[in-house]
């Protein structure tokens, strides 16, 4: 059953409206007030940003910790020993720019601000400065006591309203929201390719193993080689089915332009329908280039979008 448009929330109605002023109520009838982004947009979008939370913090670096523990054993393991030189020159370069692009694709989804609204201000000055006509009406958040954006929902987290927001990872230590899901939907897709490309490596490491002698394919005692090449294929299998899965809803979640909590909650759709296409430009930029898939550009959304406030 879809969520009804009108709940329960704190408001301000425009003077003139039967039951004006502030307070915890429902309305029947609702004007949304079209407001431009650059008036929600929270200062900290151009500065650094980094959330405070030991579980997120602790996920992060074991995510970091994970990627090198591959990085050792793809090089010390598997390439370094091996006799063709083409083969290891080849497949550690390639490792290393996938590694690289997922770190980086990493750093930039926990360092971006996700699409936080200004905190506090959902002021009486400030929303008297919005001079609201009868029959309009702002929502306040009354966890940070901001003005609520259409499609931003409260992250218990983050402690902030987020616009467009997906869902809290702890994995990146952050939110995954309007400014940085691009940089999160490559961070799965690269960690994906990471996971397949060492697994494909390590059935061919067993293979060359099996056939030759196990001192001769590997620095390390044939014990220790099949210890660090099974936790490495059990790593690369539990990230390549998580991270692939990750990856697909999110593309499906870009696509139907409907966010993760939109889709749980089942909220009624308010906003104006796009194509798939239109909605992929909308996350990853206008128009489409390899940029797309590089975490060191910013997406290009063109002309700032207008929201509205009202949730």
């Amino acid at each position: 059953m879809k969520s009804p448009v009108h709940r329960c929330r704190d408001v301000e109605h425009g003077r003139g409206l039967a039951g004006a002023g502030s307070g915890t109520t429902c309305i029947q009838t609702e004007q949304r007030i079209p407001i431009s982004k650059d008036v929600i947009t929270s200062s900290s979008a151009s500065a650094m940003w980094f959330i405070r939370d030991a579980c997120g913090i602790v996920c992060a670096v074991i995510t970091w910790m994970l990627v090198f523990y591959a990085e050792f054993v793809v090089l010390f393991v598997m390439l370094l020993p091996s006799k063709n030189l083409t083969y290891s020159i080849v497949n550690g370069t390639l490792f290393n720019i996938l590694a690289f692009l997922a770190l980086a694709s990493h750093l930039r989804a926990m360092c971006t601000d996700p699409g936080a609204v200004p905190k506090g201000n959902a002021t009486k000055e400030y929303i008297e400065s919005l001079q609201l006509k009868p029959g309009q009406v702002v929502y306040k958040c009354p966890k940070c006591c901001s003005i609520k954006p259409d499609r931003a929902h409260h992250c218990s987290v983050c402690k902030r309203c987020i616009r467009k927001m997906d869902h809290h990872c702890p994995w990146v230590n952050n939110c995954v929201g309007e400014n940085n899901q691009k940089y999160f939907v490559l961070f799965t897709m690269y960690i994906a390719l990471v996971s397949l490309h060492c697994l494909v490596m390590v059935v061919f490491h067993f293979l060359n193993c099996f056939e030759d002698d196990w001192t001769k394919c590997s620095t390390f005692s044939p014990p220790a080689t099949v210890i660090l090449l099974i936790l490495l294929c059990f790593e690369g299998l539990l990230f390549l089915i998580f991270t692939s899965v990750m990856f697909g809803t999110q593309v499906h979640s870009i696509c139907t332009d409907e966010t993760g909590i939109e889709q749980l909650k089942k909220e009624e759709r308010r906003w104006a329908k796009k194509t798939k296409w239109m909605n992929m430009r909308a996350v990853f930029g206008h128009p489409f280039s390899f940029l797309w898939f590089s975490p060191f550009s910013t997406p290009d959304h063109g002309k700032a979008e207008t929201y509205q406030y009202v949730v």
